[in-house]
C-alpha cells in the first residue's frame, strides 16, 4: 500500500469534515454517519485516497479534468500569474493580457461565426448569463415580449437559480421555488426509457418537433431560445436518434429562435470533436462552456456568442458581470490546457484512438444479463441496468436502488462510475491509454457481476408492473 503522508488519520478528517462542511447534492446528516471519502492526490487517470487506495477516475473528477492529473505546467503558470497579476476586474474599461489571449484562442476554436467570450466562474453561472443574454437581445430588437426559453425534461444547466430553472430535473424544482418565470420544458429524446414502440428514428422526430409544437402554443412572439445539452450528460449519457438534432435545427431555422448549446461537458474534446455541437452537426447562437475550459484545474466558465447577438448586446450597456469575468489566473491557466490539448493532439486522440477503442468494449457490455443498452460517444459513455432486457423493463424497487448498488461495488473494485437513477455514466479523462481502457471496462465488469449478484439475492430482478 502507498504511503500517504501529511495528513491526519482519515476518521479524523472525515469528523473534521462532516463537523464544518456543507457538500453539494447530499444528505448531510447520511454522509456524516458513514464518513466522506477523502481524497488526497491524483495522476493521470488516478485519484489515491487518505487509505492509499488508487482508484481509477472514470468520471474525470466531475466530467472536466480532460487532459489528466498532474500537470506541472498548469501549476507553473498558475503560479507566475498570481505572483505578475493575481486579480483584476474586467469592469470599467479595463482588461488584461490573459483573458485577451484566451478569448482569441477560444475564437479560433470554436465553430461557425462564435467570436466572443463573456466569462464566468462555472457553468451555472454561464447558463444565468444565457437568459439575461438573450431577453436583453431581443429586447433590443424591439421583440421584448420573447422571454420563453424552452429547454428539456431531465437536462441539467446549473444549480443556480436559473441554471436550475433552465434544468429540467424534478427533484432540484422541488426547492427553492423553481423554475422562475418564462421557461418551459419538453420531453427529453431518451428512447430506452419513453420510446414505447417507436423505431429510434420515429422517436428522435417526435421529440424534436415537441420544441415546434411548444413553439406554436406559446407563441412565436413570445419565444426566446432553445437550449440543449448535444449529449445529456448529469441526467445520464442520453445520446438522443440521429433524427433529432438535424430537426432542432430545423425548427430553430424556422422560427428564428436562438439555439443556446451547453457545451459544459460536451466541449472541449469530450465527444471527439472540439465541441459536441460539431459532433451532432449543429449551428449555436450561444455555447456554454465550463469544466474542460481549464480541466478543472481553476473554476471558470463563459459563454461564447456569435457575431449577430454580440452586436446587438454591444450596442447598449448590458448590465450584468461578476467579479470574477474572465479571472487573471483562471485565463491563463485555462488557455495553457488548450495550448497542452493542442500540442498534444488530445482530440485527435480520443477521436482517431481511444474512442473508436473504448467504444468496442462499452458496447459489448450490453451482453451482461444485468445491461438493456450500453451507449457512448467519445468519451462518455452510458449503461442501462434493466431487469428484463427486452421489454426494456425498469425495475420494481425505487428508481436508483440496483444504481446506487453497482456504484458502490465500483467504488470497492477501485473504480468511479457514476449512477443516475439506474444508468451507469462515465466520462474518464481524455488521456487514457488502452491499458487504461481495458482496466476500466476490466473493473466495470466485475462491479456489475457482483451487482447482479447481489440484486438477485436481493430479489431485486423484478421487472416494474
Amino acid at each position: 500500500m502507498t504511503t500517504i503522508t501529511n495528513h491526519m488519520p482519515t476518521k479524523e478528517l472525515q469528523a473534521l469534515d462532516a463537523a464544518h462542511h456543507m457538500h453539494p447534492f447530499t444528505t448531510q446528516t447520511e454522509l456524516a454517519a458513514r464518513g466522506a471519502r477523502v481524497i488526497t492526490r491524483a495522476d493521470g487517470v488516478f485519484i489515491t485516497d487518505s487509505e492509499g487506495n488508487e482508484i481509477l477516475d472514470g468520471m474525470a473528477g466531475l466530467w472536466c479534468v480532460n487532459i489528466g492529473y498532474g500537470r506541472d505546467r498548469l501549476a507553473d503558470v498558475a503560479a507566475r500569474q498570481m505572483r505578475e497579476l493575481p486579480y483584476y476586474n474586467t469592469f470599467f474599461m479595463t482588461t488584461h493580457v490573459p483573458v485577451i489571449a484566451l478569448s482569441q484562442k477560444l475564437a479560433e476554436l470554436a465553430p461557425g461565426d462564435l467570436n466572443h467570450v463573456f466569462y464566468a466562474g462555472s457553468g451555472s453561472e454561464a447558463n444565468d448569463t444565457n437568459i439575461r443574454m438573450v431577453r436583453t437581445y431581443w429586447a433590443q430588437k424591439g421583440k421584448p415580449t420573447k422571454k420563453v426559453i424552452i429547454s428539456r425534461k431531465n437536462a441539467y444547466h446549473g444549480s443556480t437559480l436559473g441554471g436550475a430553472s433552465l434544468g429540467g430535473m424534478s427533484g432540484m424544482h422541488a426547492q427553492g421555488g423553481l423554475p422562475i418565470p418564462d421557461i418551459h420544458h419538453i420531453d427529453q429524446p431518451n428512447w430506452w426509457s419513453e420510446g414505447g414502440d417507436k423505431t429510434p428514428e420515429e422517436f428522435g422526430l417526435e421529440r424534436a418537433q415537441q420544441l415546434e409544437q411548444a413553439i406554436l402554443e406559446l407563441g412565436e412572439d413570445r419565444v426566446a431560445a432553445f437550449i440543449a445539452e448535444p449529449i445529456q450528460g448529469a441526467g445520464g449519457v442520453i445520446v438522443p436518434p440521429a433524427t433529432y438534432w438535424p430537426e432542432i435545427q430545423r425548427i430553430c431555422d424556422k422560427y428564428e429562435i436562438l439555439l443556446i448549446a451547453d457545451e459544459v461537458i460536451c466541449g472541449f474534446g469530450r465527444t471527439g470533436n472540439w465541441f459536441g455541437s460539431q459532433t451532432v452537426g449543429i449551428r449555436p447562437h450561444i455555447m456554454t462552456i465550463a469544466k474542460g475550459l481549464s480541466s478543472g484545474y481553476q473554476p471558470i466558465g463563459g459563454s461564447i456568442v456569435c457575431d449577430e447577438v454580440a452586436e446587438v448586446i454591444g450596442a447598449c450597456e448590458f448590465n450584468h458581470g461578476y467579479t470574477y469575468n474572465g479571472h487573471p489566473v483562471a485565463s491563463a491557466v485555462a488557455l495553457e490546457n488548450l495550448n497542452i490539448m493542442q500540442e498534444e493532439g488530445i482530440v485527435d486522440h480520443v477521436r482517431d484512438v481511444i474512442a473508436p477503442y473504448l467504444k468496442t468494449k462499452w458496447e459489448a457490455l450490453v451482453d451482461h444479463p444485468l445491461v438493456g443498452e450500453a451507449n457512448i460517444v467519445g468519451m462518455m459513455g452510458s449503461i442501462a441496468l434493466t431487469p428484463h432486457k427486452e421489454s426494456r423493463a425498469t425495475f420494481a424497487a425505487d428508481a436508483g436502488t440496483v444504481g446506487y448498488m453497482c456504484r458502490e461495488r465500483c467504488f470497492a473494485n477501485n473504480l468511479v462510475m457514476r449512477h443516475v437513477g439506474d444508468r451507469m455514466i462515465i466520462s474518464p479523462p481524455l488521456v487514457m491509454t488502452t491499458a487504461e481502457a481495458d482496466m476500466l471496462i476490466e473493473r466495470a465488469t466485475k462491479s456489475l457481476d457482483e451487482c447482479y449478484a447481489q440484486a438477485k439475492k436481493e430479489g431485486l430482478m423484478v421487472a416494474a408492473s
